[in-house]
């Protein structure tokens, strides 16, 4: 199952009485204080979910496959990094290897 923000919204919404505009509007500022901080280089810390961060990808060269003869300069840039915390490790790890591969990406 993949979850939506508008899922998300809808199942707080549901779970807490507020209204959903007013729950989107939460959601929308969580998300956009988190692009914030990381569009400024910074390190987003969620306890017990887990960290954003940034990280800077050297420069290299890369093969097309169509013409492995020509380099082709791939230049350096910025990537999200998330790595999950400690109690969501521990419940992605009750997946079967079997159920995961069921579910849909």
């Amino acid at each position: 199952m993949n979850l939506t923000k508008r899922e998300i919204v809808k199942r707080i919404s549901e779970e807490s009485g507020l209204i959903q505009a007013e729950v989107y509007a939460v959601v929308q500022k969580t998300l956009d204080q988190i692009a914030e901080a990381l569009a400024k280089g910074g390190k987003v810390e969620l306890r017990n979910f887990g960290v954003f961060d940034v990280k800077i990808r050297k420069a290299r060269i890369g093969r097309n496959p169509q013409k492995p003869a020509a380099d082709v300069a791939i230049p350096a840039r910025s990537t999200v990094r998330f790595k999950a915390g400690k109690e969501m490790k521990a419940e992605v790890l009750k997946l079967s290897p079997r159920s995961a591969k069921k579910r849909p990406a």
